[in-house]
């Protein structure tokens, strides 16, 4: 049997590099399989979102940064996270459920849910100022989902599909909405316009802190093994980019200004390699 042919051994590497970054295969972890049992049916909406790996990691640091402006949320990943020796993990681990609960068959998934909503039932302890807080707190809940949400499908507009139908942006909320009820957020939006709405209503719950700065530091500058150099500082820039100017005032950031447009290209390039190599076109 002939080897590959060169451009096919570069994109088997790229793609192994890439799952090496998503998966712990050094502990024999395996990318999650796609199910025709899953919650979600292929070709979906929220499948197609969350399929795309570069919207999906930008989506996912614009999306953590916003919920560390929230007290609570961030309350909860000082006193019961290592983040500042093991930010790759974590962050590994919530593309990990991610992956499953919209991927997965959807046993894998109620269970992934589960835990989740066991570790988050210990998750408890006091803000700075007294009040007490719990990771189970339905409005906390809602913000770490509009977020993740809204930033996933921001990005995969604007890599993706711009002209995405407006239909399918709110089915995707609407698909995304059986997972954060399921993890006991609340409210939470089924469609672009409810979104936008609880965005707005939640402006008045977050506060800045020195303690969010350092967080969004570390996630902007900490590199993921595996990742190639340059990676880690063009989706840091591309996600930077995209917050709401009010969260980048509130985290100290500079928006990123002439460099913004290298670094929406570059992520672009970088997206539609991957999905060529994923054979995703």
């Amino acid at each position: 049997m002939s080897s590959p042919d060169p451009i096919e051994r570069f994109r088997l590497k790229l793609v192994e590099q890439v799952r090496g970054v998503f998966n712990d295969t050094a502990g024999g972890q395996q990318p999650v399989p796609p199910s025709d049992e899953a919650l979600f049916k292929r070709n979906s909406p929220i499948r197609m979102v969350h399929a795309d790996i570069v919207g999906m990691m930008v989506g996912g640091i614009r999306a953590l940064l916003l919920q560390m402006l929230h007290p609570a949320a961030i309350q909860g990943v000082l006193d019961h996270s290592n983040f500042r020796e093991d930010m790759h993990g974590r962050l590994r681990r919530t593309a990990r459920f991610i992956a499953v609960t919209t991927f997965g068959h959807r046993d894998e998934a109620q269970s992934a849910i589960e835990r989740v909503n066991r570790i988050h039932a210990r998750v408890t302890g006091t803000l700075p100022d007294g009040t007490p807080y719990s990771a189970t707190t339905p409005r906390t809940l809602a913000w770490v989902h509009v977020t993740e949400a809204s930033s996933f499908l921001a990005a995969y507009k604007r890599h993706v599909r711009p002209d995405m139908p407006g239909h399918e942006q709110d089915e995707y909320f609407r698909q995304f909405a059986l997972i954060a009820r399921a993890l006991g957020a609340d409210p939470v939006p089924t469609n672009r316009n409810e979104a936008e709405e609880l965005f707005r209503d939640m402006r008045s719950d977050l506060r800045t802190s020195p303690e969010a700065r350092e967080v969004a530091r570390l996630v902007l500058t900490q590199r993921a093994s595996g990742t190639p150099p340059g990676l880690q500082a063009m989706l840091a820039a591309e996600a930077v980019e995209m917050l709401p100017p009010f969260a980048r005032t509130m985290l100290g950031l500079t928006r990123p200004g002439i460099a913004a447009l290298p670094a929406r290209a570059a992520t672009w390039g970088v997206g539609k390699t991957l999905r060529w190599a994923f054979k995703q076109n």
